[in-house]
């Protein structure tokens, strides 16, 4: 799979240039499109949710986009999925820390694309191990984080954890900076650049884990 990432500037101005690469998913990172409100939307007095839809429709693909959403006054940050013209969803950053003005929102979800199962995260919700479990059990064969802006390395050190753990490459897409850790634990591939490619193959591989626990007591049957 083929996965394009766009880390700076516009959606609207990407799709005009010439140089554009064929790719099955295509990452933008958050200020890529304008705030999606809501109301606006509904209501034709904005087009932001459509110019990603017509992008994954121009260019017969699959596109997650990171942005800011407006319901009635409360901020969040999102992610919107489309493919070849439709709108597949809307994923919200789960977590809030410490009163921070953007609010949890719905629950995570993977999106059965064309190019297989994506799980997507937003923001903060990096930092919760937990969540890439569940996208892992629940059949993800790829996780994307939409994430504002790389500080150090603990983006890094989170994602490198999560994929080695739970056996799924993870790329974060952030404002100007691209990381891939693959299933070893490993970066497999991180730019500044804008735009870059990167070619994600297929990874599944299971494993039996055992382990001993105390609990789980059954009274013995006597017969």
């Amino acid at each position: 799979m083929q996965i394009g990432f766009i880390t700076d500037g516009k959606l609207v101005h990407f799709q005009k240039r010439r140089d554009i690469r064929p790719a099955h998913l295509y990452c933008f990172a958050f200020g890529s499109i304008g705030e999606v409100n809501y109301e606006k939307e509904v209501c034709g007095e904005s087009a932001e949710l459509e110019e990603v839809a017509l992008f994954s429709r121009n260019f017969n693909c699959t596109v997650i986009a990171g942005c800011y959403t407006d319901t009635k006054g409360i901020k969040r940050k999102s992610a919107v999925v489309a493919e070849k013209g439709k709108i597949l969803g809307i994923s919200d950053m789960t977590t809030g820390i410490d009163g921070d003005i953007y609010k949890c929102g719905s629950g995570i979800r993977v999106y059965d694309t064309s190019v297989g199962k994506i799980g997507v995260l937003v923001g903060q919700d990096i930092y919760f191990p937990e969540l890439f479990k569940s996208l892992a059990q629940c059949g993800s064969e790829q996780i994307v984080c939409l994430y504002e802006s790389v500080g150090d390395s603990l983006e890094q050190i989170l994602l490198r954890a999560n994929a080695f753990c739970y056996g799924v490459p993870i790329c974060m897409c952030a404002h100007g900076y691209v990381q891939i850790a693959d299933v070893s634990g490993k970066i497999a591939y991180a730019t500044p650049l804008s735009p870059s490619y990167f070619n994600a193959e297929p990874f599944k591989e299971y494993h039996l884990i055992e382990t001993r626990l105390r609990g789980f007591h059954k009274p013995q049957e006597i017969f």
